[in-house]
């Protein structure tokens, strides 16, 4: 990856400047990745991928058009300039469109405190592949397990430069490396998967490969004899694995773009109580080592923690430049965008307060329930929080787990949800959303 990508960022904007657009922003991403899968012990797939992606937005006026391209030559970017503007004369006018303020603009970031990017070389292909056929053979090694319906493991790398006709410019690097395992037991009817998959920024932070192998082949044989469970209405544990889908419905319901269209089910949510009153959710940009860090935002604006929920009271929609303004209300620092499209509200890192207990414990006090592993489908109401998902995971009776679930749907009301819930404290600190098992009460299950 040696393209310069702030001179490319330049010229974009020199050429916006040139074919007669008031102002303008230009992004461009680079990356490369490799992909490994092996079966049987065999390499069964290689993948690796290289590019380059570029974007440039112009307006004029309050109008304003998007084009992208992965040719950077210099006739190309003069080409997408002439495009954009012409675009840009005939899109319908917007009042909420504009770049941010010079003095809004992020400066003095330090990227090096992020840790988003390993300074080791890319690993071999050799050395992924053997990563992949270590996953596979510790599985396999496990008695019970029939075959590895994959076994893989990654790599990625991409650098990221964003400039402004306003005076900003700016980017950072970001890598990841992954290993993953899903393994299978039983056979016909009786089949049974499960999986297991870790990702790092960096390589000496992922876990060994025979562990994750390992952990796919005990998750996939505790599911061994699933079942229907009853009809009825139930507690229901969402394990760690999936409690972020959650709080990812409460984040998508307070995203700008959501609150300015009116279709959200927490539109009249600002400043009122949507969580239990010992529960907090805030953002964390800038955590060191996470996925969902970044120095700045889609728009140049500067990144900062913010409380999302404090002690269970909404505090704030998540906002770019364009639905702050619609709402009357300040960005918050929340935009991102990739080449083709203007920015639009994102959230990254994220927290929910722990809780005192473990998930065992939960377990234990739930009484009879379900414990939900997986999640297969959705079927969210964004106006009303009415909430249908398909699921599976293990029946607990008395306290205990008692058998293997599938097949079975689980529904409630999200604003009903939310307010019951009760966190573990078992999150996964590296991931972007560090969020615990989560209990709630009373859902409606329909099995057998």
């Amino acid at each position: 990856m040696a393209n310069d990508l702030s001179r490319l960022t330049a010229s974009l904007l020199d050429a916006a400047r040139r074919a007669g657009a008031d102002s303008a922003d230009a992004l461009a991403i680079e990356g490369r990745s490799l992909s490994i899968d092996v079966r049987g012990g065999a390499l069964e797939h290689a993948e690796r991928a290289e590019g380059i992606d570029i974007g440039l937005r112009v307006l004029i006026g309050q109008r304003q058009a998007c084009v992208s391209a992965s040719d950077i030559r210099d006739a190309t970017i003069a080409e997408m300039a002439d495009r954009a503007v012409t675009m840009a004369r005939l899109a319908p006018e917007d009042p909420s469109i504009g770049l941010a303020a010079p003095e809004d603009l992020a400066r003095d970031w330090d990227v090096d405190a992020l840790q988003l990017c390993d300074p080791g070389a890319e690993p071999d292909p050799a050395a992924l592949e053997e990563d992949a056929r270590r996953a596979e053979a510790a599985a396999m090694e496990v008695e019970g397990i029939s075959r590895i319906d994959a076994a893989s493991a990654g790599y990625g790398a991409r650098r990221i430069h964003l400039a402004t006709s306003g005076g900003f410019s700016g980017g950072y690097a970001r890598t990841d490396r992954a290993i993953s395992c899903v393994a299978i037991t039983g056979e016909g009817r009786g089949m049974e998967r499960d999986y297991a998959g870790e990702a790092r920024i960096f390589q000496a932070d992922l876990p060994a490969p025979e562990e994750i192998g390992r952990l796919a082949a005990e998750r996939t044989l505790a599911r061994r004899g699933a079942r229907k469970p009853r009809t009825g209405s139930y507690p229901v544990l969402f394990d760690e694995r999936v409690a972020a889908s959650l709080i990812g419905h409460l984040l998508q319901a307070i995203n700008g773009s959501a609150i300015v269209r009116g279709s959200s089910w927490l539109s009249d949510g600002l400043g009122q109580q949507i969580l239990p009153a010992a529960l907090s959710v805030t953002e964390l940009p800038h955590r060191p080592r996470a996925s969902g860090s970044r120095p700045f935002d889609g728009e140049g604006l500067p990144t900062r923690d913010r409380a999302i929920v404090k002690d269970g009271v909404l505090q704030g929609w998540t906002l770019d430049l364009s639905t702050a303004r619609k709402l009357g209300m300040s960005s918050t620092g929340n935009a991102a965008r990739g080449p083709s499209a203007p920015p639009s509200p994102s959230v990254g890192n994220i927290a929910i307060t722990q809780g005192a207990q473990s998930r065992e414990e939960l377990i234990r006090d739930m009484g009879t329930g379900l414990l939900v592993t997986s999640l297969i489908g959705s079927s969210i109401n964004p106006t009303t929080g009415d909430y249908s998902r398909g699921a599976s995971g293990f029946w607990v009776e008395g306290g205990q787990i008692s058998h293997a679930v599938n097949e079975c749907t689980i529904a409630g009301n999200l604003r009903q949800m939310l307010m019951t819930l009760i966190p573990a404290n078992d999150a996964r600190r590296h991931l972007s959303r560090v969020v615990p098992s989560l209990l709630v009460e009373g859902l409606t299950l329909a099995g057998e």
